[in-house]
């Protein structure tokens, strides 16, 4: 119950004060994610420096609470890292989703671990999923794209 009562106010929190949806004015890098399972649309944006380590980033669109909190986490994780330390992030994230994440491989992700329990709700998977493949796909192109949609 008190695992619940946490994961309820991280969630709360992340989706009703959210510290990065807002529009950069020149993002290096742009894309959206939708999943059209429930309708979440958001568009991701970073910066990226010359050696490869995520300077800034922030996300903006609509979708229910938890594409909204999550792609709100990710960001808390992954900006001041390396694009390759923000995949393996994504990857534990994946993981836990999957339930085959360790006890220290949960602590990395800090708080969106706290989205552990979706993983029994396989309708919202895609939703806490969305801001990470998003990052994923535009991590991988490394240029601005069109779109990625969580199938």
């Amino acid at each position: 119950m008190e695992y619940r009562t946490f994961y309820n106010e991280i969630l709360t929190e992340h989706n009703i004060h959210p510290t990065h949806k807002i529009k950069m004015i020149e993002p290096q890098r742009s894309l959206r994610g939708v999943n059209p399972s429930c309708g979440d649309d958001i568009t991701l944006q970073l910066n990226v420096s010359d050696d490869g380590v995520i300077t800034d980033g922030a996300f903006f669109g609509d979708g229910c609470a938890i594409s909204q909190a999550s792609a709100d986490m990710m960001l808390d994780l992954v900006i001041g890292r390396s694009a390759e330390e923000a995949i393996k992030l994504k990857d534990t994230f994946l993981k836990m989703i999957k339930e085959k994440v360790t006890d220290e491989e949960l602590e990395l992700l800090e708080e969106a671990g706290s989205l552990k329990d979706i993983s029994h709700m396989p309708s919202r998977v895609k939703c806490a999923v969305l801001g990470w493949r998003t990052l994923e796909e535009l991590l991988k192109d490394g240029e601005t794209a069109e779109s990625v949609t969580t199938e």
